[in-house]
Parts: C-alpha cells; sequence; structure tokens
C-alpha cells in the first residue's frame, strides 16, 4: 500500500475520533455531567486506540497502526490500558450521580440560603459562593464576607458530605487545591496545563533546533562547528534560573522600549490584562528552548556518531550528498536511540518547569504556594505532589512505548 494512502487512512481515523471525541463533550455538557475538557481527550485517547488496532489487520506494512495493534501487546500494557478503562467508565458513571451545583446550594444551613436570597438585592453581596466541579466529585464553600460563617460540603456518588472538620475537610482542601491547580475554567496559561505546555513546545522547539546545532558541531567547517560548540557549552555551562532572568528581566532592561507585556500583545492583541502573563510564559519559551537546544544537540550528536561510519563511507560510495546520506541513512538510524535520552530531558524540563514561578508564571508551583500563602495550609503540596507524578507516570509510559517501539527496527 503507498505511503499516501496510508497516511489518508490514519487522516480518517483521526478525525474520525475527534468528531466523536468532541461529540461526547457536547453530550456531557447538555447533560451538566462536566465541564472539564477531559471526557473528550480521554474519548478520542480510546477510541483512536481501538480503531487503529483494528484497522492494521487490513493495513500491511504500516507501523504507526501497527503499534496501536493491541494483540501484539505485552500483557503489561494490555493490563494498565484495560485498567484505564476501566477507572474511566467508573468515574463516568460517578460523574453521573453527582450531585448538581443546584443540589449542593440547596444542602447550605437555612441562615446561609437566606443570605443569599438577600444577596439578590444587594450591590455587596454578604455569601461567597465557590462551586469546584473535578470530573466525579464536586465541592461548594459558603462564605461569609464579614467572617460570621463558613459552611464547606463535598459531592460524591449521589451524596453531600458536610466538609467542616474531619477527613471530609482534607477531602474538600485536596477538590479545592487541584482544581485551581488544574485550572479549570480558565485560560490555558495555568497549573497543569500551562507546565505540560511549556514543556512539550520547549523540547519540541530545542529538539528541532538541537539537529542544526549537532550537524553544525560535527561539521569540516571550523567556524560553524566552534560557534555550535559554543553555544552548547554556554547552555549546559550556566544555570537555567539565570538564564530564564537573563532573557525576561535582562532583555527588556537592554532594549529600550522593549517590554514582554507589549510583545505579547503584538501577537495575541486579544489577550488583553493577561498580556502580562503571556509575555512571561513567551520569555519562559524562548529560555527553556534555547537551554533544552544545547542537551538535545548532545544528544543527538552522539546518536548519529554512534552510527558505524561504514556506512557513511558507503552511502559516498553511491554518490550520495552529505545531505542525502544524513536525511536518509544515519538520521533515521538515530532516531531509536534518541528516545531514551530525549524523554530523559524532556522529564527534566518537566520538572523544572517549576523554576518559573520566580517570574510569577501560575505553573503548579505557583498556584500552590499562593494558596498555601492565602489559606495557611500547606496540605496543598500534596495534591503538587501527585499531580508532578501523575504527569511524569504518563509521559514517561509513552516514551516507554516508543522507545521498544524503534527498537524493533533499529
Amino acid at each position: 500500500m503507498k505511503k499516501g494512502k496510508k497516511f489518508l487512512i490514519c487522516a480518517g481515523i483521526f478525525a474520525v475520533c475527534a468528531l466523536l471525541a468532541w461529540g461526547s463533550y457536547f453530550a456531557f455538557s447538555r447533560t451538566g455531567l462536566s465541564v472539564s475538557i477531559a471526557p473528550p481527550i480521554i474519548v478520542f485517547a480510546i477510541l483512536f486506540t481501538l480503531i487503529c488496532g483494528i484497522v492494521s489487520r487490513w493495513v500491511p506494512q504500516s507501523r504507526f497502526l501497527h503499534f496501536f495493534y493491541f494483540r501484539d501487546w505485552e500483557n503489561k500494557s494490555k493490563i494498565l490500558i484495560i485498567t484505564l478503562v476501566v477507572l474511566f467508565i467508573i468515574s463516568t458513571v460517578l460523574c453521573a450521580l453527582k450531585p448538581s451545583e443546584e443540589e449542593m446550594i440547596q444542602m447550605a444551613s437555612e441562615q446561609v440560603r437566606n443570605e443569599i436570597k438577600e444577596d439578590e438585592n444587594r450591590s455587596i453581596k454578604r455569601v461567597s459562593v465557590t462551586y469546584q466541579s473535578l470530573y466525579f466529585i464536586n465541592y461548594v464553600s459558603f462564605q461569609s464576607t464579614t467572617g460570621d460563617f463558613s459552611e464547606k460540603h463535598v459531592g460524591f456518588a449521589g451524596e453531600i458530605y458536610s466538609a467542616d472538620e474531619g477527613a471530609m475537610k482534607t477531602v474538600g482542601n485536596f477538590v479545592s487545591y487541584t482544581y485551581r491547580m488544574l485550572g479549570c475554567r480558565q485560560s490555558v496559561l495555568y497549573g497543569v496545563k500551562l507546565t505540560i505546555f511549556l514543556t512539550a513546545s520547549s523540547v519540541v522547539c530545542g529538539l528541532i533546533l538541537s539537529v542544526f546545532l549537532a550537524l553544525g558541531k560535527i561539521s569540516r567547517f571550523k567556524i560553524l562547528s566552534k560557534i555550535c560548540s559554543g553555544y552548547i557549552f554556554f547552555f549546559r555551562g550556566t544555570p537555567l534560573l539565570i538564564q530564564l532572568f537573563c532573557v525576561y528581566l535582562a532583555i527588556p532592561g537592554m532594549i529600550q522600549g522593549f517590554s514582554w507585556k507589549n510583545f505579547a500583545l503584538s501577537i495575541f492583541p486579544s489577550v488583553g490584562a493577561e498580556a502580562v502573563y503571556w509575555g512571561a510564559f513567551i520569555a519562559a519559551f524562548i529560555a527553556f528552548s534555547l537551554n533544552s537546544a544545547a542537551y538535545c544537540a548532545e544528544i543527538v550528536r552522539a546518536a548519529i556518531q554512534s552510527i558505524d561510519k561504514g556506512q557513511n563511507e558507503a552511502a559516498k560510495a553511491l554518490g550520495m550528498s552529505y545531505g542525502q546520506t544524513m536525511s536518509k541513512i544515519i538520521i533515521p538510524q538515530s532516531l531509536g536511540r534518541l528516545v531514551p535520552p530525549v524523554a530523559n530531558e524532556f522529564i527534566m524540563v518537566l520538572k523544572d518547569a517549576s523554576l518559573v514561578f520566580a517570574i510569577s508564571l501560575q505553573d503548579i508551583t505557583t498556584i500552590s504556594r499562593n494558596i498555601a500563602t492565602n489559606e495557611a495550609s500547606f496540605i496543598v503540596f500534596l495534591p503538587a505532589l501527585i499531580l508532578f507524578l501523575i504527569v511524569t507516570a504518563f509521559f514517561s509510559m509513552i516514551f516507554n512505548k516508543l522507545e521498544k517501539y524503534f527498537s524493533k527496527y533499529y
């Protein structure tokens, strides 16, 4: 089967799964089950894996589709996927049983309900109502602006529990803190989403740049080799936090009239008041990408030089140019050897992303610290650790699969 036809099949599967996944999003929204973006993503992953696994039987010699063929997976992978599907089904059922926001508010004491009713005719509200929903569990807090009363409730599996004290208070705090760190009902540049987006975009950009740096370092042109070597030495020899400060603080200081806020507004005019955070994100992205490029360059260089020199000489004997040799022979064989060290670099950048708290970018660490300061509760760092661990485990699993996949062919 031709590559073009295989590509069209993959694109068609992707489009169908995307449509079904977003259909599930609207179904969830209309039934009031969840406002989270998690359901369509999970549905898409399940459908895409199943359909690709089925189609791979009728599309021969397709490495991409064969990767999803369930029968060829290891038993550990099968158990993991089945467990995740079962957990998704259970959590969906629990989500359907979850009390609604109206039911949660109705569980408030008579005093709170009377104050809420009177607030409808007041210009200044006396009751602050905070409702937070995490897919299959929700949390509501009633706080008096004068400090006269405070009530908290947790909704789970069709029941509503008081969260003013005891174990339910801890559960309610976990829900509230996790909700805020995930950035629910907020833009993409919040909490976990910011951490993942910053890491993925920085490593991808750094990896692309690293290919040119690695080829430049091993080039026969001494000037180019020295420049690339100097770049790698500089960014590997200085702390990432100092590099971040230099990009975010030193560049505006050296260029008169320049600010990251105005730069963000020139690119994204619609961000408005969020321009400060978008500017900080752009600065962090540049710093992390430049730093990641230096480390990935050494990874790419080592992978390229690990290929037997005889293959390079054979390519020359066949009349292939340097570019053809690299693009068609050397680099394709290096891909399998790149996965483990690049995966390690990705995990390192994921954890180093916590450094953006220094420029007040709202990642997991910054939000956790703000919550701990405002509420004098250090329990918030426990869900922060768990979120980092979940994200790290998820990407580690993906990279392990990629490593095993490429190891079959290279």
